[in-house]
């Protein structure tokens, strides 16, 4: 038996994790109107065997106008929903691996192209629509400022999440997390760098810091009990003067306080004055600092490919849970291969079997009754 502590059961509340692996939400930019396609089937179909402990469905719009580009996958009315009803009963039909769905908002940045065909901005008379912030301040200087929200339009936002929430339970979603991070919309909130309002939600780190908690309290209000619910943050816009690690200790604690089942914590992606040493791990610094300060499972990311460093991350206490993503892009049997160097064991359908080396024979579990 391996001692292997990536590959030891985790809770993230009420749901059971089998091991410490982690697909986060990868966008795939294959939606039409904001239905999954068969891409997602194949996409997500293909994660669900994985031997992954946990699979996020990718960062979905609440409403239209919160879509990064026209092709982002959408949570915002019955169509939608069927959509994603209808991918996840044929992954259903071959596996039992939990589905998290990532709820989210663009707000400023969205309205734009794939990045294949450069990511900018589209303009209105190219598809484009309005986009929404804290504050009138495009992401690029070369875009349309976005509309700053008033009350209507926050409050309309929060009823969106709310709804996508309450749909995503219908779904049989087992975890939900909130996208405060990479820039968007409730990012934007948070950073100075992009909320410059005078009222309640600007200034003070109290004021940038009251919209996230109001979506985030009326989420888990609509379905606290049924799923845990859980941020992405980032924890550092890598700019001075920006949003920190210690404002999100500070944001972590009151996300606990309210009732989040974890935090997820990425970082950069609200300014082009980043500077981002981009190496293995390297946002791990800012998973541990979190962990440290507040009682709550903490999802770690950055580059992370090697499984003894997986491995290390856990067993130092850097993070609860290790998120792999582009990795699993390259190479969606990570999970085995990270069990096979581990020396631990792993659930595989009984169709890969015969796929297992003569010098692995007990790598896959057995758990046909």
């Amino acid at each position: 038996m391996s001692d292997s502590i990536l590959f030891s059961p985790f809770n993230l509340g009420s749901l059971q994790l089998k091991n410490r692996i982690i697909v986060p939400p990868m966008c795939q930019y294959s939606a039409i109107d904001g239905c999954m396609q068969p891409w997602h089937l194949m996409h997500l179909g293909s994660l669900a065997v994985s031997g992954a402990a946990l699979v996020f469905i990718e960062a979905t719009g609440v409403e239209q106008a919160g879509r990064i580009s026209p092709t982002d996958v959408g949570l915002w009315d019955d169509v939608t929903q069927e959509a994603i009803a209808r991918t996840l009963r044929d992954i259903r039909s071959f596996s039992d691996t939990p589905f998290a769905i990532q709820l989210a908002h663009a707000g400023r940045k969205a309205s734009c192209r794939q990045p294949w065909f450069g990511g900018s901005q589209l303009p209105l008379e190219d598809g484009g629509w309005q986009t929404y912030a804290p504050s009138p301040v495009p992401f690029d200087p070369k875009d349309r400022a976005p509309q700053e929200l008033d009350q209507a339009g926050l409050a309309r936002i929060v009823d969106a999440f709310v709804q996508a929430a309450r749909r995503s339970v219908n779904l049989g979603i087992d975890a939900i997390e909130l996208h405060g991070a990479h820039g968007y919309l409730l990012h934007e909130f948070l950073s100075p760098l992009s909320n410059q309002r005078q009222d309640d939600y600007g200034g003070p780190l109290e004021n940038r810091m009251r919209f996230v908690l109001e979506v985030f309290q009326a989420v888990y209000a609509e379905v606290a009990g049924k799923v845990p619910v859980g941020v992405r943050i980032s924890a550092s816009d890598w700019v001075d003067g920006g949003w920190d690690v210690q404002q999100s200790i500070l944001l972590s604690q009151a996300l606990k306080e309210r009732g989040a089942a974890f935090i997820h914590v990425s970082s950069g992606g609200l300014s082009q004055a980043q500077q981002i040493k981009n190496e293995p791990g390297y946002q791990l610094p800012f998973a541990q600092a979190i962990k440290n300060a507040v009682d709550v499972p903490v999802i770690g990311v950055g580059l992370i490919t090697d499984p003894q460093m997986a491995e290390s991350v856990v067993a130092a206490g850097q993070a609860d849970l290790v998120g792999v993503a582009r990795g699993m892009l390259y190479d969606a049997r990570w999970p085995w291969h990270a069990a096979a160097e581990l020396g631990a064991r792993i659930d595989a359908s009984p169709q890969f079997w015969r796929s297992q080396p003569s010098r692995l024979k007990t790598l896959f579990t057995n758990n046909i009754k």
